[in-house]
């Protein structure tokens, strides 16, 4: 059984003075209490790993629970993976394989591209000689675009209902690398008439660098189209194709309105064409003007035997 600690004096006695310094007496010891341990070194505390992946934004990053200490002169310790990181396979690509070298890789890649020009220049020049891109001729089937069209033409349908031939109708005609061209403007007279009772327009055009097929039906197939009160029907027979146009603004009268006829044909890269009009009034002396029925006939038949005439 212990003893009540001893309560020390209330007031304790002074020494007597003196010059040699005094020594001072260690507290008593408490009796239920150990005794005191020496301090030891601190130590190294580490962290405590924690399964929340993210720091406290008030606090640095925890520090990895296995890192190790590094000294002074030493390499660092090489970082744990990252066991929250994500891994391939979800929803990220894998990395990159590294490329492969050896000595033979750079001479395998020029061969491989060497092939494959290869192969593309074969495709475009069989690609050229199949489409006829290889400076490919005009397709102007043997006909040619006279000085004087005038002169080569055919319109003897007309000397029927017009005998009186024109004294100095209009001609033009040009020549080049890309087109050949040649024109006649007449007029067309009855035995009575002092002046033009209609008239006679004809016109070839040699295409040489191009096409003209898309154009041309692109032009008189819808000419009804971009024109108004106009009638257009294809003709069979003459040529790769052929279009008349036609218009009769005079209701059956011989005094007022018009007449106008026109036969449009292509052959291959060459297009011809032969338009009738007519513009009737009190004024004229004909009183008996041919129908549109009969001159859409004699452009059929003038323009075939033209068409012949102008082949070499």
């Amino acid at each position: 059984m212990s003893t009540p600690p001893q309560q020390p004096p209330s007031s304790p006695q002074q020494p007597p003075s003196s010059s040699a310094p005094q020594q001072s007496s260690p507290p008593p010891q408490q009796p239920d209490q150990p005794p005191a341990t020496p301090p030891q070194p601190q130590q190294f505390q580490q962290p405590q790993p924690t399964a929340y992946p993210y720091p406290n934004p008030q606090s640095p990053p925890p520090q990895s629970p296995y890192a190790q200490p590094t000294l002074a002169g030493q390499p660092a310790a090489p970082q744990q993976a990252n066991p929250y990181a994500a891994q391939p396979g979800y929803g990220y690509p894998p990395p990159a394989a590294p490329p492969t070298g050896g000595p033979n890789a750079a001479g395998r890649a020029v061969l491989w591209a060497a092939v494959g020009a290869v192969v593309a220049s074969a495709a475009w020049a069989g690609g050229l000689f199949l489409t006829g891109g290889f400076g490919t001729s005009a397709d102007l089937r043997g006909y040619r675009a006279p000085a004087n069209l005038c002169s080569s033409a055919d319109y003897s349908s007309f000397k029927d209902e017009y005998p009186v031939d024109d004294s100095s109708p209009t001609k033009n005609a040009m020549k080049d690398p890309a087109l050949d061209e040649s024109d006649c403007s007449l007029s067309l007279k009855k035995t009575s008439s002092s002046y033009g009772d209609a008239y006679l327009t004809m016109q070839v055009d040699l295409h040489k660098k191009t096409d003209p097929g898309p154009e041309f039906t692109a032009t008189w197939k819808n000419y009804g189209d971009s024109h108004t009160d106009y009638d257009v029907t294809p003709v069979q027979g003459i040529g790769d194709e052929a279009y008349l146009v036609t218009q009769d603004t005079s209701n059956g009268s011989t005094t007022s309105g018009s007449r106008y006829a026109t036969l449009a044909v292509r052959d291959g890269w060459m297009t011809y064409s032969m338009s009738y009009s007519a513009y009737l009034s009190t004024y004229d002396s004909d009183t008996d003007p041919p129908t549109v029925g009969d001159v859409t006939g004699w452009l059929k038949t003038d323009a075939r035997s033209t068409l012949e005439q102008l082949k070499d």
